[in-house]
């Protein structure tokens, strides 16, 4: 398997982790301790202890797109987590933080992103209940299944033939019907609502919104190689 989430801890949270990553056609190898567990699991998984090298390189870690420690306690998710990068220092990191104090060591420790389910939970709930219509769109966009209309990322790769463009030259929503929400260069905060004369610069990250085709152009435009006609049949000029 190549480029597979490891999904670490069967619990709850791994579980709905999971179950949003398949939705979505991720490959998932999940590693946990208990073979009860394990049994409910639909797909590859690994016995052993998630902090442990060889159970990690059983589990692919070689050969993975991202590591997630979604275990219950913090010092297990940390100690994954140092193990995951002393391993892999180009491995994409998320951990889960049971308590506030925990955020700040997991990211020291490698963690790319941290993830306190409970704010999160929070956070949506809140959400819901100011603005109930925002929430359920995203979530129709973000997780509804049969639903080909989605938030995604694309990444302009250096030489891309948008690189250099701005977004009104590039006619991106003209030839693949995406349509650009936020920009984002490397190190650098989002650009939400980009203005047409916004710059695209080579490694920048569009956010973008549109359906399962719509992005699959948009993806072979970054990488120059969009087919000869627009998504309105016409050909692109």
């Amino acid at each position: 398997m190549q480029d597979h989430v490891i999904v670490c801890g069967w619990g709850r949270v791994g579980t709905s982790i999971a179950r949003f990553l398949k939705a979505d056609q991720a490959d998932v190898v999940v590693v946990d301790t208990s073979l009860e567990r394990l049994a409910t699991v639909n797909g590859p998984y690994v016995q052993g202890d998630a902090t442990d090298e060889d159970v990690l390189r059983e589990a692919g870690i070689d050969r993975a797109k991202v590591l997630i420690t979604a275990l219950n306690a913090d010092a297990d998710n940390l100690y994954v987590t140092l193990t995951g990068r002393s391993m892999r220092p180009d491995l994409f990191i998320v951990s889960r933080a049971a308590s506030k104090p925990a955020v700040a060591k997991l990211r020291q420790a490698g963690a790319d992103r941290v993830v306190d389910p409970q704010e999160l939970g929070g956070a949506r709930m809140a959400a819901l209940a100011l603005q109930p219509h925002v929430a359920e769109f995203l979530d129709v966009v973000m997780h509804e299944e049969g639903v080909d209309f989605r938030l995604e990322q694309v990444e302009v790769p250096a030489g891309s033939p948008l690189a250099g463009q701005s977004l009104r030259s590039a006619r991106i929503h003209d030839q693949t019907g995406t349509l650009v929400l936020a920009m984002r260069e490397p190190g650098s905060s989002f650009r939400t609502n980009p203005p047409p004369d916004a710059q695209i610069v080579a490694g920048e990250v569009l956010i973008v919104i549109g359906d399962g085709e719509q992005v699959g152009r948009l993806r072979s435009l970054a990488v120059g190689q969009l087919p000869s006609e627009s998504p309105s049949g016409q050909n692109a000029v």
